[in-house]
């Protein structure tokens, strides 16, 4: 297996060494040692959060660069649902698409078409009553690496389909093969990513052993030269709508989009990180039982509040939401059979990052020294030690990454009792000068 990518990275010469990004992350992947902060990469799930919240931009995301589509003889290009709602403008669909083929994209394979045959896949595979209820959306790939190290015992509830992503880079490619004649491998895929954890899932895919996207470029890089095109386009003219979208794929680019093309009833749909991690806590609680979908999405608003996007998402949903207006309820339906290129076809494992020792011996007895550590910490989970919380220091201490020291109260208390044993030896001493100067007279 080769070794898991990261799109989420540190600047180490821009980092400051405040804690930040130590506080908000969801996973404790990042400690501050030696003033720089560190990525524990096992436990990273590339949500972005800490480039989101880093005051000194010190946290970066690895994307590939537009020019890179000229290495390959065949370019399509990936729109998402999100980036619809970036621009002004946006209730013309064919204005995109033709700014697109401006900046040297020969074709375009809308992701809101492929996610509107995931959802109905997802709708006959739960009136067949072949998924675990509550289903839990498998779309956002940070969440799903989030089940996978945080909540292992939900895997068997997460939807066992390709993201919308992957199943447009796959039927993209098949379509540009057969209409051009070109091999696979001479045909770029290239995906407009919103978000670090997407640029992961090309990298080190879940679900499927190798991804059908090339390149991942992110929306904010591609930004400027879009709307640049989109301009000249506007002024010319463009052609008949083409788009091969409707209301249910484009809704996939905000919150609840996905849960409400379920058709079902009982669903519930949260974003942003914490509230994700609130909602699995829940299920993990078995309190959720009576829902039958439930959609997680990392950034907040969905999709379109990724990191890498550049409108407010608020004002992109309402956006979108206008957009919609003027399209069908969907254009894409699959057949009677479920397509070879929606199911996964690896399974997806638990992630052990979080596990304390590989000896459940050593395991339970780095635990008991955890515990007997922690009562001795103030308990204020201040993060000024480089750690996110007291206990998580404690377990730093126990694996040999930190000492007690690290916490500035017990500094403070060691440099007080240092403080209050030397002015007691030095008021000892004054009182024998004292002593022997009042004997010499």
């Amino acid at each position: 297996m080769s070794e898991y990518f990261h799109s989420v990275t540190l600047n180490r010469d821009a980092c400051r060494g405040c804690i930040t990004c130590v506080k908000r992350c969801p996973t404790e992947a990042i400690r501050v040692r030696n003033g720089k902060a560190q990525i524990i990469a096992e436990r990273c799930i590339d949500c972005g959060e800490c480039i989101r919240v880093c005051p000194h931009h010190a946290k970066l995301a690895v994307t590939d660069p537009l020019q890179k589509i000229e290495n390959y003889k065949y370019k399509v290009v990936l729109p998402p649902p999100s980036l619809f709602g970036q621009y002004k403008r946006q209730e013309d669909l064919e204005l995109i698409r033709t700014a697109l083929a401006d900046l040297g994209f020969d074709e375009v394979y809308e992701v809101p078409a492929a996610a509107e045959l995931v959802s109905d896949a997802t709708r006959r595979l739960m009136e067949k009553g072949l998924l675990n209820k509550p289903v839990i959306s498998s779309a956002c790939p940070a969440v799903l690496r989030l089940i996978r190290i945080r909540f292992p015992n939900l895997i068997d509830n997460v939807l066992p389909l390709l993201p919308p992503m992957e199943v447009a880079a796959r039927l993209a490619r098949e379509k540009a093969v057969k209409e051009t004649g070109f091999k696979p491998e001479e045909i770029c895929i290239a995906f407009l990513t919103p978000c670090p954890a997407k640029v992961t899932s090309i990298k080190s895919p879940m679900g499927t052993e190798k991804s059908n996207v090339d390149l991942a470029i992110a929306v904010s890089d591609v930004y400027p030269a879009l709307l640049t095109a989109m301009e000249k386009c506007a002024k010319r003219g463009t052609g008949p709508d083409n788009s091969q979208s409707g209301r249910t794929g484009l809704s996939w680019g905000n919150s609840g989009g996905e849960a409400a093309a379920t058709f079902t009833v009982r669903y519930l749909a949260a974003d942003g990180i914490e509230n994700v991690i609130n909602v699995l806590e829940e299920m993990e609680d078995e309190k959720l039982t009576d829902q039958d979908f439930v959609e997680l999405n990392a950034c907040p608003a969905g999709c379109v509040g990724g990191v890498l996007n550049i409108e407010n998402p608020y004002v992109a949903v309402t956006r979108m939401k206008h957009l919609r207006e003027y399209r069908p309820v969907a254009c894409n339906h699959i057949g009677d059979d479920l397509p070879p290129e929606i199911p996964w076809n690896t399974p997806v494992e638990p992630i052990t990052a979080l596990r304390l020792d590989p000896s459940p011996t050593n395991a339970i007895k780095k635990l008991r020294e955890i515990e007997e550590i922690q009562p001795r910490l103030y308990g204020l989970d201040c993060g000024s030690c480089g750690a996110p919380s007291c206990r998580a220091l404690a377990e730093d201490i126990v694996n040999g990454f930190a000492t007690e020291d690290a916490c500035i109260y017990i500094l403070k208390d060691k440099v007080e009792a240092v403080r209050s044993s030397m002015l007691s030896l030095k008021l000892e001493n004054r009182d024998k000068n004292a002593e022997k100067d009042g004997d010499g007279k």
